[in-house]
């Protein structure tokens, strides 16, 4: 399941969504423009930044991995990119902060003692999607993000049955998509007709499905 691709789309049509995930979210969290960054020199890449506003008080930049695969590098990868990314732009931003989300705690690096003092440092937040409850209990959001981590395919079309049913109820078409989008990447053996009928869908060909299937 491309999950990176998910949550690309996720933050990207709700760059707001990260500031659930954050305790002491920036007064401009709603004018935060979210971008998938490339470091050329390094060939690094950075899963989300998101830029504050023009006008902000303080501009803080706060960056998002997403993990859910082991990965014994992840911390030395996570910090290089942000520090280097910093480097690049030192005059933009007075501080920052960021956010990695796991699947699980399971797929934590075996050890972090080398990089305890930022992780400790108040400006990381780890938060482990098996740990938040269950998906009908949080806002529409953070439910797609459980969605995607969702392994039962029993479970993932009920979740996803509840999602779509309250996001009709708020007229949310975006989300809307992106469970449809979760959905056709969990069940790539399905047609689009055997999808929409899965999820209840009265679309003959929701677009969602269809652009799912042309990326996969």
């Amino acid at each position: 399941m491309r999950r990176d691709t998910i949550f690309y789309k996720l933050f990207k049509q709700f760059p707001g969504l990260l500031f659930e995930l954050v305790d002491e979210p920036p007064p401009e969290a709603e004018n935060y423009q979210f971008e998938s960054v490339e470091v050329k020199e390094t060939a690094f890449r950075i899963d989300g930044v998101f830029l504050p506003p023009a006008n902000a008080v303080s501009k803080t930049v706060f960056f998002a991995e997403v993990q859910f695969q082991k990965d014994e590098d992840l911390y030395h990868r996570f910090f290089s990119e942000l520090f280097l990314f910093l480097y690049r732009h030192s005059i933009r931003y007075d501080d920052w902060f960021g956010v990695i989300i796991f699947g699980s705690g399971s797929l934590e690096p075996s050890s972090s003692s080398i990089h305890r003092a930022l992780l400790e440092s108040g400006q990381v937040r780890r938060v482990y999607l098996d740990e938040l409850g269950d998906l009908r209990e949080q806002p529409l959001g953070l439910g797609l993000m459980l969605l995607t981590n969702v392994t039962s395919e029993t479970e993932a079309v009920e979740g996803a049955r509840f999602l779509l049913e309250q996001a009709r109820q708020q007229s949310e078409q975006a989300i809307i998509d992106l469970v449809t989008t979760i959905i056709v990447y969990k069940f790539s053996n399905l047609s689009r007709e055997e999808i929409a009928a899965m999820l209840g869908l009265n679309l003959e060909e929701p677009r969602a499905i269809r652009e799912a299937k042309e990326e996969g």
